[in-house]
């Protein structure tokens, strides 16, 4: 280390003299320029003063010598630093009131729910021509291919809207984070819309094998396509998305089964497939069974959540998600009805659960900023083991 001019620091300490204050030895044990400081024990084998082997405890302080202190006159104090500690963070089972806000809510706008609803349609509609194929009905496989294709065309669009400016929607394809639910829901959705697309161009080929093929390939992306929304989700410190993220995927699952099939069953009957044709009475029944385990496992969630809960109670939110039920359980009920109330009747249930699965994604994406600006629902979770 450089000092400047002249001598260093310790060498005109010691030539003014200043190493020795009241008879003790001031020197700095620096040692010279270039060399190691020096140090040696005043006595060999001497201890240093105030140390002791085994000190864990600190027992052997000053502070508790009885002559210098009074800490170990004191009475015992086993238990009371510990009861000072829970005294400091309160009682857990008395709500403490909770300044926010503690995380920020969500800035989506319309485009995301839409995107999720339209994404919904192309997955059902894939697994419906996945379905008509198995069954021999390729004129209703060709109608549901290109169903998925038609509702997956705005699901790009509707991202870069979204995004703002269109070349952050090409950044998202510039790597391939396995971790990251929307880096694979954007590989995805563009694999599912080319494996679609030629699955539709094979069909205008008459290439059939090559067709069925790609629509097993369209349908085993759709799974994933269909579902990551949910644990897009679930993967954020919003309360009731994070509480619900086992329920999420299934949900909306079950919600794109149901609208894939209502419009692919709508498409057949706009194109003259008659209405005691067995793959539309076999649409129907999978549109009631995925919107009755819709039902069934938004209820079993709901009653897990807790706090977390009100937002799905509240606000615009709430009036959403009471619609898609209302919805839902008429258009179950008028399923049952059947044919007894005419071509009216047949296509009602239908557009009841596409408008549903429409208001679950509005609902379910509102209840977020809901519950993330819900402060003592933020606060329970993040003190939940």
């Amino acid at each position: 280390m450089s000092h400047g001019h002249g001598p260093p620091p310790e060498q005109k300490i010691r030539e003014r003299g200043e190493g020795v204050i009241d008879g003790r030895d001031t020197t700095p044990a620096v040692g010279r320029r270039g060399e190691p400081g020096g140090w040696r024990r005043a006595v060999e084998g001497a201890r240093v003063r105030g140390f002791k082997p085994r000190f864990e405890d600190g027992r052997w302080s000053f502070l508790y010598r009885a002559d210098s202190t009074r800490y170990a006159a004191a009475p015992s104090v086993d238990g009371e630093v510990a009861a000072a500690a829970r005294r400091m963070r309160g009682d857990p089972h008395v709500p403490v009131p909770v300044k926010g806000p503690v995380i920020r809510p969500n800035v989506w706008t319309w485009e995301v729910p839409l995107y999720f609803w339209f994404g919904g349609i192309a997955t059902g509609a894939a697994f419906a021509a996945l379905g008509c194929q198995a069954a021999g009905d390729e004129r209703s496989a060709r109608v549901a291919r290109m169903v998925a294709i038609g509702a997956v065309g705005p699901g790009g669009p509707l991202l870069i809207l979204d995004l703002g400016r269109p070349e952050r929607f090409l950044h998202m394809f510039r790597i391939l984070k396995t971790r990251s639910p929307m880096s694979m829901g954007a590989w995805c959705l563009m694999a599912f819309s080319n494996t679609g697309a030629a699955a539709v161009a094979a069909d205008l080929l008459r290439w059939r094998r090559c067709a069925k093929g790609l629509t097993v390939a369209t349908a085993a992306l759709g799974t994933y396509l269909g579902s990551y929304t949910g644990v897009l989700l679930a993967s954020t410190a919003v309360p009731v998305w994070n509480r619900s993220r086992r329920f999420l995927p299934p949900i909306f699952i079950c919600t794109a089964s149901a609208s894939g099939a209502a419009v692919t069953r709508l498409a057949l009957a706009a194109t003259g497939t008659p209405s005691e044709h067995p793959t539309r009475s076999g649409l129907a029944a999978l549109e009631s069974v995925a919107m009755t385990g819709e039902l069934v496992l938004s209820a079993i969630n709901e009653h897990r959540l807790g706090i977390a809960g009100r937002a799905l109670e509240e606000g615009r939110p709430g009036r959403l998600l009471a619609a898609a039920r209302a919805l839902t359980a008429t258009g179950l009920v008028l399923r049952a009805v059947g044919r007894r109330g005419g071509a009216t009747v047949d296509h009602l249930p239908s557009v009841m659960f596409l408008a549903a699965a429409l208001a679950y994604r509005f609902g379910w994406v509102g209840a977020g900023r809901t519950s993330a600006l819900d402060h003592e629902a933020v606060a329970t979770l993040a003190r939940r083991p």
